[in-house]
C-alpha cells in the first residue's frame, strides 16, 4: 500500500472518534463541533454566521445548535463590543467543564500529547501543510490560527485608542478589524483568516514557550 494512502486511512480511522451516530453526553457530533469551535474561536468569530460557515451548515441549522447549547447552559449571548448590532457567543464555565471532561476527541488529544511536545509540533505542522494544499486545490479557506494570518501586525503596547479601552498590553493589531490582539489571542481560531508565511518569529516564540512549559 502506498505510504500516503496508508497515512490518510489512519487519519480516517482517527476521525471515527468525533463522528458518531446519536449523541454522547447529551450532544450530537455537530453540537460538539460547534461547542469545540466556540471554545477556541477569537472574539471576531464567535458569531452565529461564523459558526455556520465553520461547521458547514445553514444559518437556520447553526441557530438551532446554538439554542440547544444555550438550553444546556453551555453558551450565552452577549452584545458585541465591536458591532452593537451583533451578538457574540460565549462558552460558559459549565460549557468549558463539559469540553474538558466529556469532549469525544479528548482521548485522541491525550494520545497525541503522549508523543511528546516536539513530535506534536511536527504533527501539527504536517497536518497544517496538508490543509493548505487542500484549501488551494478546492479554492476554499477554513478557519485557522490568528498568528498565521496576513492581517496580523505587530504594534507597540499602550499606544493608540486600545490603551484607553483597557487593552494596553496588546502586542499585535488585526488590520482587518482594526482592533488590538494580545499574544494569547493569536492562538485562537479566526474565520476571517487569510494565510501568510511571513510570521516565523511569532510561531517560533510560541513553540518555544510550549516546550519550556512542558519541560
Amino acid at each position: 500500500m502506498p505510504l500516503a494512502r496508508e497515512a490518510v486511512e489512519l487519519l480516517v480511522q482517527a476521525a471515527r472518534a468525533w463522528y458518531f451516530e446519536g449523541n454522547q453526553h447529551g450532544l450530537r457530533d455537530r453540537e460538539w463541533m460547534a461547542l469545540r469551535f466556540l471554545g477556541r474561536a477569537n472574539r471576531f468569530s464567535r458569531t452565529p454566521s461564523a459558526l455556520a460557515g465553520f461547521i458547514g451548515s445553514t444559518r437556520a441549522t447553526a441557530s438551532q445548535i446554538v439554542k440547544t447549547l444555550e438550553s444546556r447552559s453551555f453558551l450565552v449571548r452577549k452584545p458585541s463590543h465591536e458591532d452593537k448590532r451583533s451578538v457574540v457567543l460565549h462558552v460558559t464555565a459549565q460549557g468549558e467543564k463539559c469540553l474538558s471532561q466529556h469532549d469525544p476527541i479528548n482521548h485522541v488529544v491525550n494520545a497525541v500529547t503522549a508523543l511528546g511536545t516536539e513530535e506534536c509540533i511536527r504533527l501539527r505542522d504536517s497536518l497544517r501543510e496538508i490543509l493548505n494544499h487542500l484549501d488551494a486545490a478546492h479554492q476554499r479557506l477554513d478557519a485557522s490560527i490568528c498568528r498565521d494570518c496576513m492581517f496580523l501586525a505587530e504594534r507597540s503596547p499602550g499606544i493608540g485608542p486600545a490603551a484607553a479601552k483597557g487593552r494596553a498590553t496588546a502586542e499585535f493589531m488585526c488590520r482587518l478589524y482594526r482592533a488590538p490582539v494580545s499574544l494569547e489571542e493569536t492562538e485562537l481560531l479566526c474565520t476571517s483568516f487569510e494565510r501568510t508565511r511571513d510570521r516565523p518569529k511569532i510561531k517560533a516564540h510560541l513553540d518555544r514557550a510550549r516546550v519550556a512549559s512542558q519541560g
